[in-house]
């Protein structure tokens, strides 16, 4: 898989020294989060994020210097956690069951669903730019590639390319779902999950 290309040296985050330095930065990553979610990327500042983050200005910009290197840094951030939660998975699919992964895909886009919103987002204020967007989305699509070529025997690698755009597709519906009332939800979520059983349950049944 591609890793995401890091921000240029001139708007480069500066990597934290010792535990107190890494604290700090989470708070600030968290705190911007929060900011950019509320605000978004334009109305946010950095002066809201170092007090939402309890950071002295001046700290806040010896580790980002500027805005555009605090939101390159937390994009890059999601980024390698997307790479790093599908290469886990992918160690794990040679003992779970087909119907396993199928779960396991939900319920990782489960746990991307507010991360995915807020990081599309950041890639719109920053520009829209094509090769970022590029490089995250053969990412996703390599990942999910490499974990179907494990948990269907047989699968060629070409199939397991299109399959993951597919399997992608149907599991953006999981997104969909975060507007709808609690008990409406889990119903469409247990739909979500049978219908990516039933498709990787089907693709398995043919390369047999």
């Amino acid at each position: 898989m591609t890793s995401p290309k890091p921000a240029p040296d001139a708007a480069r985050a500066t990597e934290p020294k010792g535990e107190k330095g890494r604290q700090r930065v989470a708070a600030i990553m968290a705190a911007g989060v929060a900011v950019f979610t509320e605000k978004g990327y334009d109305a946010a500042t950095m002066t809201e994020i170092a007090a939402r983050s309890g950071t002295a200005i001046g700290s806040l910009y010896r580790f980002f210097p500027s805005k555009e290197a605090l939101a390159d840094a937390l994009l890059l951030r999601y980024a390698l956690h997307v790479k790093n939660a599908l290469a886990e998975m992918a160690q794990q699919v040679p003992d779970m069951t087909l119907e396993s992964v199928a779960d396991s895909f939900v319920d990782f886009m489960l746990v991307l669903q507010s991360q995915r919103s807020f990081a599309a987002a950041l890639v719109d204020a920053r520009g829209g730019n094509a090769d970022e967007r590029a490089r995250f989305r053969e990412t996703m699509r390599g990942g999910v590639a490499d974990i179907l070529r494990k948990a269907v025997p047989g699968l060629k690698q070409a199939k397991a390319k299109v399959m993951a755009v597919v399997l992608i597709h149907m599991l953006k519906g999981v997104v969909s779902t975060a507007s709808e009332e609690p008990a409406a939800r889990a119903m469409l979520l247990a739909e979500v999950r049978e219908l990516v059983r039933m498709y990787l349950a089907s693709v398995s049944g043919r390369e047999k």
